[in-house]
């Protein structure tokens, strides 16, 4: 099943579609979607960064089979802590995983805005959410300083709180938006309204379905108004490219995302 070149955006999904390494799922996805979703992650007792030879292999590719990578930065990573030590060492994290991808074709910087692990920003008081948004400001600042790449290409991705929140820290350095419609439904937020409010911005869509209480499943388990809304909204509004990731992680739920999708095409 291949939705590649085939709609008005990037079409993607994750890297992690069979059960393999990043290679392999490249290899199988190359002539399936416009873009791969890289998820990276290093931890004391595992990690999946590819060598440098394997950064070579995925450069060649994407330049072989006009593929471009959203890479997504580290889930363990929290801009937003109280502790400027922990900040710094979540930038130089984020910092690692730009440099290693320097030069493959990427659509974008896929990132989190977190407090710490476990910290739930929804029970944050005034005082603990100005200070969230101080810290965002500090460690973006940082970021952008290490980085050398464009404000734009950092996209922020919607989680469990109102992105109201981070919205001044998005707007104010000029980043762009993650926008997670699959989380939007899965935490019961407005996707009408986010698509409203935040479109405009957005450079990449994560979509997913839920199932039996948990997210990340095929769009077989979206809502099909839902699905509707968002790809009406993708047609209208083809002001900047943009990446739309089915944010997947089994072949069986990308085929039947991928023959949801069919009836949207022409």
């Amino acid at each position: 099943m291949t939705c590649k070149l085939s709609f008005p955006f990037r079409f993607g999904t994750t890297s992690y579609i069979i059960p393999a390494d990043i290679i392999p799922n490249v290899e199988y996805l190359k002539d399936k979607v416009d873009d791969i979703e890289l998820v990276l992650f290093e931890s004391d007792d595992f990690s999946n960064l590819p060598s440098a030879s394997d950064m070579q292999k995925l450069a060649d590719i994407a330049r072989e089979s006009s593929l471009t990578y959203s890479v997504h930065l580290p889930l363990d990573v929290y801009l937003g802590h109280v502790d400027r030590d922990e900040r710094k060492r979540s930038v130089g994290k984020c910092l690692r995983i730009i440099e290693l991808t320097r030069n493959l074709p990427k659509s974008a910087y896929v990132m989190h805005f977190e407090a710490g692990a476990g910290i739930d920003i929804n029970g944050f008081s005034f005082d603990q959410t100005s200070l969230f948004v101080d810290a965002l400001r500090d460690s973006i600042a940082m970021l952008l300083a290490g980085a050398d790449e464009a404000a734009s290409s950092f996209c922020v991705e919607n989680l469990n709180y109102s992105y109201e929140i981070v919205w001044p820290v998005v707007e104010e350095s000029g980043l762009s938006v993650t926008l997670d419609v699959g989380h939007l439904e899965y935490y019961g937020f407005p996707t009408g309204l986010y698509l409203e409010r935040y479109l405009h911005k957005t450079k990449v869509l994560h979509m997913h379905g839920t199932h039996d209480g948990k997210d990340h499943h095929s769009l077989v388990s979206m809502k099909p108004e839902v699905l509707d809304m968002v790809m009406k909204a993708l047609t209208e509004d083809r002001a900047a490219e943009r990446v739309l990731t089915l944010e997947i992680f089994s072949q069986q739920d990308f085929d039947s995302s991928c023959c949801t999708l069919q009836r949207f095409l022409y």
